[in-house]
């Protein structure tokens, strides 16, 4: 015969903390060089123009500009950041 029943609950309650992964700045979002884009496990998004990877995967802007999330090919994502003054000049030509 069991002499502890009713101790199931006491060693069941456990769970890692959260990672608080996920995209961090918005498609068209001005963001300052250092800025965190996005935390990731592994490389759901890529890094595009101006845009470095750490070690853990996340991807951090390295110029001050604007946030564009865009296709690399079928399958694949990439975030890039545009300086500013780039893309206002795109604008005017436009």
């Amino acid at each position: 015969m069991a002499h502890k029943k009713g101790q199931g609950s006491v060693k069941n309650g456990r769970d890692s903390e959260s990672k608080r992964l996920g995209v961090k700045r918005a498609d068209g979002q001005f963001v300052l060089a250092g800025n965190i884009l996005m935390r990731q496990r592994g490389t759901k998004f890529h890094p595009g123009t101006n845009v470095g990877i750490g070690s853990d995967d996340t991807l951090y802007a390295l110029v001050n500009g604007i946030v564009k999330f865009e296709r690399m090919g079928k399958d694949k994502k990439k975030i890039s950041v545009y300086p500013e003054t780039e893309t206002k000049k795109e604008e005017a030509n436009a």
